[in-house]
Parts: C-alpha cells; sequence; structure tokens
C-alpha cells in the first residue's frame, strides 16, 4: 500500500479560548489534489499554516513519506520540510527579474539551478519574459511566476491558499488548469485551500469540507455534491429548496408525495432538501398530459412569481398552492413564464435529501 506523501494527524490548534482547528485528520497521495472547502474562519487557513510550520499545533501530529515531521515536542523548521507555499499575494521581489524571482532560494550548482528556471518557465509559458520585472507582467502572468518558483526546489507538498482568488473570473479557469497540469506533471501532493465550491470540484480529487474547525465530510467531488452529510453540506455546493415534514410511518408526507425517512421516530420533524435544477416542471396536470412515475413523484401546482434568464438558464421562482411557500427551479436555456401563470412541480425522489430538522 502507497504511503500518503502527506498525512496529518488529530491537528489541533487553539488561540486562547477558540479552538480554531479541531481534530483535523486527513491524508494526499503524491500526485493528488485536496482541496480544504469551506467558509471563511472555519480553520482552513490554520490548518495550511500549521502543515507549514508557520503555525504549532497545540496538538498532533504531521508526516512526510511517513516520516514524523512535526508534533508538540519534534519540530522540523519550515525550510526543511520539502513544502512549497502559494498565496493569493504573490510576493515576487520587484527588484528582481522574473529569472531571478524563480531562482531565489535555489541552492547548489548555478548550471543546474538555471536549466531548472529555464525549464520551468517554458512549462508555464513564459520563456520569452525570463529578463522581465514583475511590474511588466499581467496578474496571471505574475501567478505563473509565482507557481514555477513554487515548483523550483521540486516541493514533494504544495500547499495553496486561496492563490486565484485575486484574478478576475475569465482569466482565473485557464490559469486553474494550467496550474494543476503543471502540478500533475510534477507528481506533487497539493493541498489547496478554498472557499469557492466550483474551484473545489474543479480542481480537486477529494474535497474535505470545513466547518467550525472540523472536517464534516470528504471524500470524491462527486460523492460530496450527490451525497452530502446534512442540510449546510448541500447548501454549501449550490441553492437549495427545503420543504419541512412530520415522520409518521418511517414516512413524509409533503406536496410531492411522500418520502422514506428510515429509521426515524415518529413525530420527527424533517427538511426534505433538493436542488433547483431538479425539479421538472410541467404545464398541466389535468388528465390530459402524460402524468409521471412514482419516482418522480407527485406533481404539485404552484404559480410563477418571476422569472429571470441567467445567460445558460433560466431562474423560476414558484409559489406553491398548498401552502404559499417558495420552491425555485433552473431550466437551460431561455423559459420565461409570465408571474402569475400556474404550473406544475415534480421532484425525483433519489435527487432529494432528508434530513433531521436542526
Amino acid at each position: 500500500m502507497q504511503t500518503p506523501r502527506l498525512e496529518i494527524k488529530n491537528i489541533k490548534r487553539r488561540f486562547g479560548d477558540r479552538m480554531a482547528v479541531n481534530d483535523v485528520s486527513l491524508s494526499v497521495m503524491p500526485g493528488q489534489v485536496t482541496c480544504l472547502l469551506g467558509p471563511s474562519g472555519c480553520g482552513k487557513s490554520t490548518t495550511l499554516r500549521v502543515i507549514a510550520g508557520v503555525e504549532m499545533q497545540t496538538s498532533g501530529q504531521i508526516y512526510v513519506d511517513g516520516k514524523l515531521i512535526c508534533d508538540t515536542v519534534f519540530r522540523i523548521p519550515p525550510e526543511r520540510r520539502g513544502i512549497g507555499l502559494m498565496f493569493q499575494d504573490f510576493a515576487l521581489f520587484p527588484h528582481l527579474s522574473v529569472a531571478q524571482n524563480v531562482a531565489f532560494g535555489l541552492t547548489g550548482d548555478k548550471a543546474d539551478n538555471n536549466r531548472r528556471v529555464s525549464e520551468l518557465l517554458e512549462r508555464v509559458g513564459l520563456s520569452h519574459y525570463i529578463n522581465a520585472y514583475p511590474h511588466e507582467l499581467s496578474g496571471g502572468e505574475q501567478q505563473r511566476v509565482a507557481l514555477a518558483r513554487a515548483l523550483a526546489p521540486r516541493p514533494k507538498i504544495m500547499l495553496m491558499d486561496e492563490p486565484f482568488s485575486g484574478l478576475d473570473n475569465r482569466l482565473r479557469d485557464d490559469i486553474r488548469d494550467e496550474t494543476l497540469s503543471v502540478l500533475k506533471e510534477e507528481n506533487t501532493a497539493v493541498l489547496l485551500v478554498t472557499h469557492e465550491p466550483d474551484e473545489a470540484m474543479r480542481m480537486a480529487d477529494e474535497i474535505a469540507l470545513m466547518r467550525g474547525g472540523q472536517i464534516v465530510q470528504q471524500g470524491a467531488p462527486y460523492n460530496i455534491y450527490n451525497a452530502p452529510v446534512d442540510r449546510a453540506a448541500a447548501a454549501f455546493f449550490s441553492d437549495i429548496n427545503v420543504i419541512k415534514g412530520t415522520v409518521q410511518g418511517a414516512l413524509t408526507e409533503t406536496p410531492f408525495g411522500q418520502f422514506l425517512a428510515p429509521g426515524r421516530p415518529d413525530g420527527t420533524e424533517v427538511d426534505i432538501v433538493f436542488r433547483p435544477q431538479h425539479v421538472r416542471i410541467d404545464f398541466d396536470r389535468d388528465g390530459r398530459g402524460p402524468h409521471p412515475t412514482a419516482a418522480e413523484g407527485t406533481p404539485a401546482r404552484a404559480m410563477v412569481k418571476r422569472a429571470r434568464f441567467m445567460g445558460r438558464e433560466s431562474l423560476v421562482e414558484f409559489q406553491m398552492d398548498h401552502d404559499g411557500s417558495i420552491v425555485t427551479a433552473t431550466v437551460p436555456n431561455v423559459f420565461m413564464p409570465k408571474p402569475g401563470v400556474y404550473l406544475w412541480l415534480s421532484v425525483r425522489r433519489e435527487r432529494c435529501f432528508v434530513f433531521p430538522n436542526t
């Protein structure tokens, strides 16, 4: 069995009375990208700083290739950990050329260092800027220089703290893809901190979702998205619709029919959660149109409140007949029904999540 390139066990970091990181454990294999995903203040950046050696953990251990590099007694200094760092602030030296920035911190044979610098600048598409200075580059070009500099010493692990947040949206996707390609080629284990679910889904082999200093769910992006551990996890990745219900005989009655709630005692209040893109819209349910199967749920009538075209999809807001609650649906392309029009909605059972109402 392959040894993890990076492994942290039971890391805690306390600041006074506040536990910023609370018993976090994870591992990252060579060539793997793991995203620490969560809202601001959840402890993800503190976790990264502890791994880098900038912060000292209150308890727990850190291993690189199976060897202990830090606990509360033994500590290898940051510069000897074989860990590269990339942050939102590229921190390039303005008085040094691109080549000098990339070579900064390299030791050993000068000719070997020059070859390494040339190789990396070619890989990130900046060979023609080798003698330029940071102020002559765009934000995306500076980010690629920062990547080349971080990779120059051949780190086993790359820690990245929101490194793309300073780039404009159209440039960001290209730079992320280029960065990911280079890191994979180098077989570097990557731990990326972000608060953007789209970025985590785009880049990660595995996502560790953090909340309140703890990892609440960990797994492949597909599994995290399609099997969220709770309502908050589902809502972190997209807008959600929520219908309240009460369990009776392991079933919950809703306007969309009955939903299974196995293992929950009678009287338990639950939230039935589904995403806007999983709402099916039909114009008629008076017997003239096709009716859904049991798997698609019972149709429920709703009135259009408003519709907006968002570019790739349309967002339609409905008011449900049964209780006046609001349900939102997204439809590919252009769909702009007029306010006041009544339509029928249904949602497939397997696209719904049932969580306890907390």
